[in-house]
């Protein structure tokens, strides 16, 4: 594929609206594309796009994520900027692998899959948990952002919760305090807790909450209120910990209900991938640097189970993850193939 073809890929797969859920028509798109170019290609039963082509005692896989948070971005091209939904994060990423992927083919050394999963975007990460039972690689390039000269190593954990509580519906004039002021005590108890937590600690450290709805309604019998959060967790804090916590903050007023819990993970450093993707990014005459996320990713599932070298790479400026401006350099996309090719090339010839 040449550098056109490859910008008319992305361009067709960001046109393609994919929020997590309704990844089939994206699937769809990279299925033909995989076909077309020579590649073993389907939908397999999470609903991942998956491609693979040659064989060997080592096995590439790249995992992408194919879904984006919902919101189209018309898709257009402005000053050397492709802008549309999931450009940065991470239609861009996944292009930039399979465009890679499909440049080195024939490929005789390595067995090399490429993965588009679906619902990272989503709490239940469906496409990541179906795959980490089913492969066993050797090497593991994650598609998420980094910048084409970064080579990310790490994210923190994740928790998401529900707080659900109620009490009997009284005279606003009754004296009583509302569940929906219990329900804000809770949130308060929440963010000193990770204040303090995180006193003098880098932003890999912390514990970082977020509350992303509130919502209270009564019936005239019964007086709810809702709290939807999320967060953050560094390493060395375990999920039962802060679970411990977040129960006793409760103070019994509310239910807990968890759902959507990755650990946090950071890869090793010390490992061919790593030196082969500092090869690649030298030698495009750029400065490597590592990076670790506050983010989470599906290198949070599949890092720990798969225990092999691995780390995240991509083009695009992650500050543009989600927002309405998400837009990705055509230039880096198309120099991030190149680092990739070179990556390829090192690797099967270890």
């Amino acid at each position: 594929m040449n550098d056109q073809q490859a910008i008319d890929l992305l361009k067709e797969l960001c046109a393609t609206y994919s929020p997590s859920g309704e990844e089939r028509p994206a699937v769809h798109l990279m299925v033909a594309a995989a076909r077309a170019a020579g590649m073993e290609a389907s939908a397999d039963g999470a609903g991942n796009f998956v491609a693979e082509t040659g064989s060997g005692r080592r096995t590439i896989l790249f995992l992408g994520h194919i879904d984006t948070v919902r919101g189209f971005i018309p898709v257009r091209v402005e000053s050397g900027n492709l802008y549309g939904r999931g450009s940065v994060d991470a239609k861009g990423p996944l292009a930039a692998f399979f465009v890679a992927v499909a440049r080195r083919m024939p490929v005789h050394e390595a067995r090399v899959v490429v993965i588009g999963a679906v619902e990272e975007e989503a709490p239940t990460s469906k496409g990541a948990r179906y795959v980490v039972d089913r492969y066993r690689p050797d090497y593991v390039i994650v598609g998420e952002p980094s910048g084409i000269a970064g080579i990310t190593l790490g994210y923190k954990g994740r928790i998401h919760l529900k707080y659900d509580a109620d009490k009997p519906h009284e005279h606003t004039a009754s004296g009583g305090r509302s569940v929906a002021a219990g329900a804000i005590d809770f949130w308060n108890r929440v963010e000193s807790y990770c204040t303090a937590f995180n006193q003098n600690k880098g932003p890999f450290e912390t514990l970082d909450p977020y509350l992303s709805a509130f919502n209270t309604e009564s019936d005239g019998l019964s007086d709810v209120a809702r709290l939807r959060l999320s967060f953050r967790l560094p390493l060395g804090l375990g999920v039962d910990d802060v679970q411990a916590q977040l129960q006793a903050l409760s103070q019994g007023l509310g239910t807990l209900e968890y759902y959507g819990i990755e650990g946090p993970f950071k890869a090793d450093k010390s490992n061919t991938l790593v030196r082969a993707f500092l090869h690649a990014i030298r030698r495009a005459g750029l400065d490597p640097k590592f990076k670790v996320k506050t983010g989470t990713s599906d290198m949070n599932i599949v890092g720990p189970i798969w225990n092999c070298p691995i780390l995240a790479y991509g083009p695009g400026d992650s500050r543009l993850d989600h927002t309405p401006e998400e837009h990705v350099s055509l230039d880096e996309y198309l120099k991030s193939i190149q680092v990739i090719e070179q990556v390829l090339q090192r690797l099967m010839e270890n």
